[in-house]
């Protein structure tokens, strides 16, 4: 297998699999029913004391890090027409904000599991010291500079679309999840947000795996069938 082919197949295999796990991270919060935002120490501690899942959940999200880095840089990468200013400062931006997400989630999920070992006596002792976590004091601030996750697919989609390596509706379905994860840890809205994410990534994802394009080349966009013709690649590939 060639370096070009495993190239494609990561870059196909990675836009699946991120929305994938951004999706089942966001529905492994106990009570995502709730529509209430974090406000206080005594609904952190019921998200995530002696809830197992909570913590996987949010290493599974942590662990999607490096799964969306490629996809970024695979977009970066793909855009070289008329999208590829959106595409280099997009993924900049993206790439940024999926720094801060590993951040974010590497303390939820690193710190809390730890603390949530603690003998009851002990940590209800302690619990009240958590208000430093749900006000992000000291440096936590930096988890404030997340929406540039979002803000650069954005962007990138955008350029995606004005190349026609997506349809119109995949690059809706796209934005708009991308923008519903900017919300105040509400995890129906941010799972609702990844399931559109899927309906907008996973068709295209699934096509390069197919092989469905005009060369080997992931500078292409999608094979064009009768029902494709919108989406055909106009300057044949090298």
């Amino acid at each position: 297998m060639t370096i070009e082919s495993i190239k494609k197949r990561g870059f196909g295999i990675s836009i699946i699999v991120f929305p994938v796990m951004l999706f089942v991270g966001f529905l492994m919060h106990p009570n995502i029913l709730n529509l209430e935002a974090l406000q206080t120490v005594e609904q952190l501690v019921g998200r995530f004391h002696n809830q197992p899942i909570f913590h996987f959940g949010h290493l599974l999200v942590m662990f999607a890090v490096p799964v969306i880095m490629i996809a970024l840089i695979s977009f970066m990468n793909v855009l070289r027409g008329k999208g590829k200013q959106l595409g280099f400062w997009g993924g900049v931006i993206g790439l940024f904000g999926a720094f801060i997400l590993a951040v974010d989630k590497g303390a939820l999920c690193l710190v809390l599991s730890a603390f949530d070992t603690l003998p009851e006596a002990q940590f209800q002792e302690f619990a009240p010291f958590l208000s430093v976590v749900v006000n992000k004091a000291g440096l936590l601030w930096v988890v404030w500079l997340l929406p540039l996750l979002p803000i650069g697919a954005s962007i990138q989609a955008l350029g995606l679309l004005k190349e026609k390596f997506i349809s119109k509706w995949q690059g809706v379905c796209i934005i708009l999840g991308l923008l519903l994860l900017n919300n105040p840890d509400i995890e129906l809205i941010s799972a609702t947000g990844a399931l559109l994410m899927c309906a907008g990534y996973i068709p295209w994802g699934v096509r390069i795996l197919q092989g469905r394009m005009y060369c080997s080349s992931t500078s292409c966009p999608i094979y064009d069938k009768k029902k494709d013709k919108n989406l055909r690649c106009h300057k044949p590939c090298n």
